[in-house]
């Protein structure tokens, strides 16, 4: 269903490339947290868009929502399911949003596995 990324390939890809993996990354990650939650409009191509359609404020918005998208995919497996879009949101805040994108993956992966 979705693909399994192994958290650190993608930070140094990330890092190598000067944030060029990391859009690529934005964008699979949140089409693959869409596809968990079963909210198809949930798409990284339209937050991607959005993102610089805004000059960056809506990627605000998207680490707030992309954290409530992660606790919905988890609670429809019956998990406990972790509320951390305000903590998404706060690190995206101070620029950590390569750690944002890393935690999500974390839980992705998690998901993916069962």
């Amino acid at each position: 269903m979705v693909e399994q990324r192994g958290v650190a390939v993608a930070v140094i890809l990330t890092l190598i490339t000067c944030g060029i993996y990391g859009i690529y990354w934005f964008i699979v990650l949140t089409s693959d947290v869409g596809k968990l939650s079963g909210d198809h409009e949930f798409t990284g191509g339209k937050h991607f868009l959005l993102t610089l359609v805004t000059c960056g404020i809506w990627s605000y918005v998207w680490a707030f929502q992309i954290g409530r998208q992660v606790e919905q995919a988890q609670h429809q497996r019956g998990w406990h399911a972790s509320d951390n879009a305000l903590i998404y949101l706060i690190l995206h805040f101070f620029g950590l949003q390569i750690v944002t994108l890393a935690l999500v993956q974390a839980d992705v992966n998690k998901m993916a596995r069962y």
